[in-house]
């Protein structure tokens, strides 16, 4: 529904709302308030439901996904799957939407998808790699680390400050 509403909604302050949603539950997360908010039951359907469709809305998933995923307690490795999982049957669902809007567009830049393809293989493999190393509480303090530049940065383009 975000995917398809996303085509005919360009509104700064929905960007400046995402925004502000991702440095909150960075902040959260930082201070410890996320660990007494978790959710579960028809909340983490709620969840589910708004940050799939804010994140079509705005265009950005993959930030809001990962911050309704700091809701509930998962491992790394969990988190990282469900994350994969939820980013496959999103992008099955609205790769169609994309190929009819501009889907003649999109020929023109093969060269650049073709590299974030293998990108997105590569940096699979390395992140594995690096995750196995990396302790729960690192992986969630660089989760929301990441959470707050792009909390940051979508709020500044919210605003007009950057393009």
């Amino acid at each position: 529904m975000g995917a398809l509403l996303n085509a005919y909604s360009s509104n700064p302050a929905l960007t400046v709302i995402f925004g502000a949603l991702l440095i909150f539950v960075s902040l959260s997360e930082f201070s410890g308030l996320a660990e007494r908010m978790r959710f579960s039951g028809p909340i983490a359907w709620l969840a589910g439901a708004v940050s799939g469709l804010l994140g079509g809305l705005v265009g950005n998933q993959g930030g809001i996904r990962s911050a309704a995923l700091l809701g509930f307690d998962l491992n790394k490795e969990a988190f990282v799957a469900t994350a994969t999982a939820i980013g496959v049957v999103v992008d099955v669902a609205r790769m169609p939407v994309y190929l009819i809007n501009e889907g003649r567009d999109l020929l023109n830049f093969w060269l650049p998808i073709a590299i974030a393809i293998v990108a997105t293989v590569v940096g699979t493999i390395l992140g594995k790699r690096y995750l196995v190393r990396l302790s729960q509480k690192a992986f969630q303090r660089t989760v929301a680390s990441l959470l707050l530049l792009l909390g940051a940065y979508m709020t500044l383009k919210g605003v007009g400050f950057v393009r």
